[in-house]
C-alpha cells in the first residue's frame, strides 16, 4: 500500500505513527494510526517506530506500508531539557521561560541575577540539552548578561546557547563564546522592553537547535536521514497547530495529557478589562508543561497528590495491586478506573496551574483587586489531545470536569458550562503541527476533520 506522507511521533513512552493521503488537494485524508512503545531503552528508536509501522500496516489490512515522505516530532530521551538565565525573575527571566516552553522545552533550571559557582554546579549535573542566556532590557542593564555568559563559557558544558537579551552585548557575548567548544546562537531580545515580551524569535531558534539534541537519542541519526524538514519537539508542534486552528476558529486552550508530563497550551489575548488590572506581561500563545503530572511515569505522584487511601476509597481499588501492573496503556478494568481518575485530577491541576487568578491587595486606598498570570476569560473552546483524552471511554466527562474547574470564580478562566469541548479524535495535533510547516492549509483542513467542526 502507498501512503502521501507519514509523521512519526516518538514520545518518551509512545512511538505513534500517522498516514495521510491527498496533502496537495482540496480534500486531504488521514487514513490511519499505528503505535507501539517507544524504544530508548532498547538501544534505538527505531525499533519501536518499525513496530509503530507495523502496526499501522496491520490496522489497514496490509502486509506493506510504502510512502512518500516522512515528517517527524520527538519527545524521546526526556524530551528538549533547557536552562534559561536572565536578570530579573518576573521580567526577563520569565520571558526566557515562556520562549522556551513555548518551543516545547522542559525547564530543568532558572536563575536570575549573577550566577554563582553553584549555580554553574547545578548546571553540570542537570547536562541540559541547551541554554537559553537573557538579561536586560535594549540598551539597558549589560553587566549580568556578560557575567553569566563568561560563567557558563568557562564551564565547557558543549550544551548549545542561546543569547536573547540585550542587543548591546551581542559583539561581547560572541567574543566569549569565540574558541570554545560551546555553539553559539544569537536571536532578538525576549524582553527588550519594559512590559513587552518577544519570544517568538528565540522560539524559532530553539527549534531550529533542538535537532542537534535529539539526534543524540539512541538510533535519532537515522530518522533524522529518513524525513523532511527539522524534527521538532512534540510540544512545539502542537503549539504551531494550535497557532493555526486559533487563526480560524478563535480563543483556544489546548491540552494534553501524556504518560510522563501534562501541557497546557493557551492562544487567547484575554480581556480589556482584565489587562487593566494585570501586574505582568503574558504571551499570547502560551505552554506550560507540568513534569510531575503523568499518567504513567509519574503515577505516583498523582497517587500520592490524591491520597492513595482517600483514592482507594473512592475507586474501591487496591491501589498497590493495580500499579504492580500497570501499563501506559491499560488494558483491565481496573486499570482503566485508576487512569482516568488520574487523567481528571492531572487535567484540573495543571489547568489551575496554567491560568492566571485574580487577588486581593490592600493598601491605603483600600482594597483593590489585581489579575496575575494568564487571562484565559475569554476562551471559546477547550481541545483535548493526547492518548489519554481522545482514547479514554470517560473522556467527555474528564474534559468537562477541567473546562468547569473555576467554581469559585477567582481563575482567569471560563465560569462553568462556557466553554465548548473539542477531540482530536483522530490523535494527530502534533503531526499537523509539524506538516503545517509544509502544507499550512491541508493541516488545517485536517485538524478541522479530526475536530468534527467545518
Amino acid at each position: 500500500m502507498t501512503i502521501d506522507i507519514l509523521v512519526y511521533e516518538i514520545g518518551s513512552t509512545t512511538t505513534l505513527v500517522n498516514a495521510f493521503d491527498g496533502i496537495d488537494t482540496d480534500t486531504p485524508r488521514f487514513i490511519g494510526q499505528g503505535q507501539a512503545p517507544t524504544s530508548v531503552m532498547e538501544g534505538d528508536v527505531r525499533i519501536g517506530l518499525q513496530s509503530a509501522i507495523d502496526d499501522l500496516a496491520k490496522n489497514l489490512g496490509t502486509d506493506r506500508i510504502d510512502y512518500g515522505i516522512a515528517f517527524a516530532t520527538s519527545s524521546a530521551a526526556g524530551g528538549l531539557r533547557m536552562t534559561v538565565h536572565g536578570l530579573v525573575y518576573d521580567m526577563t527571566v520569565k520571558a526566557a521561560q515562556a520562549a522556551a516552553l513555548g518551543a516545547g522545552a522542559i525547564i530543568k533550571l532558572a536563575t536570575a541575577g549573577k550566577m554563582s559557582d553553584y549555580d554553574i554546579a547545578d548546571l553540570r549535573a542537570i547536562k541540559p540539552n541547551l541554554i537559553l542566556l537573557a538579561g536586560g532590557t535594549d540598551y539597558g542593564e549589560r553587566e549580568t548578561a556578560v557575567h553569566n555568559a563568561r560563567m557558563i563559557a568557562a564551564a565547557d558544558l558543549k550544551a548549545p546557547v542561546i543569547y536573547g537579551g540585550n542587543v548591546q552585548n551581542h559583539h561581547i557575548v560572541k567574543e566569549i563564546f569565540e574558541g570554545t567548544d560551546t555553539p553559539l546562537y544569537i536571536t532578538e531580545n525576549v524582553y527588550p522592553k519594559l512590559d513587552l515580551l518577544n519570544i517568538e524569535p528565540a522560539r524559532k531558534i530553539i527549534h531550529k537547535v533542538f535537532e542537534e539534541h535529539i539526534i543524540k537519542a539512541a538510533g535519532m541519526e537515522h530518522i533524522r536521514d529518513m524525513v523532511m524538514g527539522n524534527i521538532i519537539p512534540t510540544p512545539g508542534a502542537v503549539m504551531e497547530c494550535a497557532q493555526l486552528l486559533y487563526n480560524s476558529i478563535g480563543d483556544l486552550a489546548v491540552i494534553d495529557i501524556g504518560g510522563a508530563t501534562t501541557d497546557v497550551h493557551s492562544v487567547t489575548a484575554g480581556s480589556d478589562e482584565i489587562a487593566q488590572i494585570q501586574t505582568t506581561p503574558e504571551p499570547f500563545a502560551k505552554r506550560t508543561v507540568e513534569g510531575d503530572l503523568g499518567m504513567y511515569v509519574n503515577a505516583h505522584n498523582l497517587i500520592d497528590m490524591l491520597g492513595k487511601d482517600k483514592l482507594a476509597k473512592e475507586l474501591s481499588l487496591d491501589i498497590d495491586s493495580v500499579m504492580a501492573s500497570y501499563k501506559p496503556i491499560p488494558e483491565t478494568p481496573e486499570q482503566f478506573k485508576l487512569t482516568q481518575r488520574l487523567c481528571l485530577a492531572a487535567g484540573i491541576t495543571s489547568a489551575t496551574r496554567h491560568a492566571g487568578a485574580l487577588r486581593y491587595i490592600y493598601t491605603p486606598r483600600g482594597r483593590q483587586t489585581i489579575a496575575e498570570g494568564k487571562d484565559l476569560s475569554k476562551l471559546k473552546y477547550l481541545v483535548a489531545t493526547g492518548g489519554a483524552l481522545t482514547r479514554l471511554p470517560e473522556r467527555q466527562n474528564i474534559l468537562r470536569k477541567i473546562a468547569d474547574c473555576n467554581e469559585n470564580g477567582m481563575m482567569l478562566y471560563p465560569k462553568p458550562s462556557v466553554l465548548q469541548l473539542l477531540y482530536d479524535n483522530h490523535y494527530i495535533m502534533a503531526s499537523l503541527g509539524v506538516l503545517s510547516k509544509q502544507y499550512p492549509e491541508a493541516a488545517l483542513n485536517l485538524m478541522k476533520q479530526s475536530l468534527c467542526i467545518n
